[in-house]
């Protein structure tokens, strides 16, 4: 499994947590253990900004480059923290 990261997945103060941080964590406390792909960028600019190989393959799968982003080993995509915390509460390793 992969889950495609912005840059970190470290807490933050940021009111509700960082996103990807929250996707990790939950994916974590649920005993997975995913490969994080770190996706430099920032998704709402242009291409220039967003060539890292993450951005590039989330692009690829969702058709966006806003991550996080979950690649199930069975090729499953569940694109969004909330969908990902939903996935990793209702299927624990």
């Amino acid at each position: 499994m992969k889950l495609y990261v912005c840059w970190g997945t470290f807490q933050t103060p940021r009111p509700g947590g960082h996103p990807c941080a929250n996707a990790y964590h939950a994916l974590k406390d649920s005993g997975h253990e995913p490969e994080v792909v770190k996706s430099y960028g920032l998704a709402p600019l242009p291409g220039v900004f967003n060539r890292t190989r993450g951005r590039r393959e989330v692009q690829e799968l969702t058709g966006n480059r806003w991550v996080p982003t979950l690649l199930l080993d069975d090729g499953t995509v569940i694109d969004d923290s909330h969908a990902i915390v939903d996935w990793a509460r209702a299927n624990p390793a």
